[in-house]
């Protein structure tokens, strides 16, 4: 019972980790960008296409994360 216990523990905290690592990512992108568009403001438009383009991409990664933790987490002992 308690590998049951652990397991989703794990599970959780791997989840948790995950997001907010994708949180932390997508804030540094976010910035970045609103600095480029800052100093060049005629190059906002390509400079919000790339964020847009990198975010998903950390979108999909998290996504998987959190899938996979919670795929281990069902994994019977």
């Amino acid at each position: 019972m308690w590998s049951y216990a652990l397991a989703y523990l794990a599970a959780g905290l791997g989840a948790g980790l995950v997001t907010f690592g994708a949180g932390f990512g997508i804030g540094k992108i976010a910035a970045a960008a609103m600095d480029g568009t800052a100093r060049q403001p005629e190059a906002g438009g390509a400079i919000r296409i790339t964020m847009i383009i990198a975010a998903a991409m950390i979108e999909g990664i998290a996504l998987f994360g959190v899938v996979v933790c919670f795929l281990l987490a069902s994994i019977k002992p």
